[in-house]
């Protein structure tokens, strides 16, 4: 049962044409353009090189937290929720097999991006355990609060929230933009989001081949736990 409601979710969020616009189609106009155009500093060596891993961040926020919390909070508004519940499939059931769409939904986002990174001269360096550890938490960080955001607002209020959380955390989250461009305080606080431990940390693997970044995993998992704690104890089905 949680298989064949995971396909189905899966289906259906590749069927939406916002949904695609948000996990597929804005990830890659932002990649392809920034690295081909010089608009923003990116310091030293590619700009793609340093694109890449905030990008691949920004598509794990995209389909994680604002594509999940607005399908999730509209499927509760018409009542979709409240009749899965009362089916043979349990509650843990259906978060699961959300859960199981969101991540097929990530291997797609990922294997494509990477594609066009390399395409247009990516060249990855670092530990892929690193990598996957980072994206699993990443994951986690924004399923929690789109689960939340969903579980607590009305559809419109979680339409319009997550869409501005997501334009603001694009400009402020060190996806584009490096944060020592908002000065040192700015930075500091910038540098707690999760957004910006994820693309932080995939930027010093991906691009100066750190070893495991511990304080962005931490800041993830602080995140991770905090989200889905929340997410569990407030999350409405009605």
């Amino acid at each position: 049962m949680i298989a064949a409601q995971a396909v189905l979710e899966t289906k259906m969020l590749l069927r939406n044409g916002e949904q695609l616009l948000l996990t597929v189609v804005i990830p890659t106009l932002l990649l392809v353009l920034f690295s081909s155009v010089d608009v923003v500093d990116t310091g030293k060596g590619k700009a793609v090189d340093f694109l890449t891993p905030g990008i691949l961040a920004l598509a794990v926020m995209s389909t994680a937290f604002t594509g999940q919390a607005i399908a999730t909070g509209f499927e509760r508004r018409y009542g979709v929720l409240k009749r899965l519940a009362s089916s043979p499939l349990p509650r843990w059931g259906l978060m699961t097999a959300k859960t199981a769409s969101v991540l097929v939904t990530e291997v797609l986002q990922m294997i494509l991006l990477t594609v066009i990174a390399l395409a247009l001269g990516w060249h990855p360096h670092g530990d892929p355990v690193s990598v996957l550890l980072l994206l699993i938490l990443g994951t986690a960080a924004f399923s929690g609060l789109g689960l939340l955001m969903a579980g607590t607002l009305k559809a419109e209020a979680t339409l319009a929230a997550a869409n501005l959380v997501f334009l603001l955390l694009l400009v402020g989250g060190g996806v584009i933009v490096p944060l020592d461009r908002f000065g040192s305080a700015g930075q500091d606080v910038l540098g707690l989001l999760p957004i910006s431990a994820l693309s932080d940390g995939l930027r010093d693997v991906l691009q100066h081949g750190a070893g495991m970044p511990w304080g962005d995993l931490g800041i993830l998992t602080v995140w991770a736990v905090a989200g889905l704690a929340a997410a569990g104890k407030f999350f409405r089905w009605e």
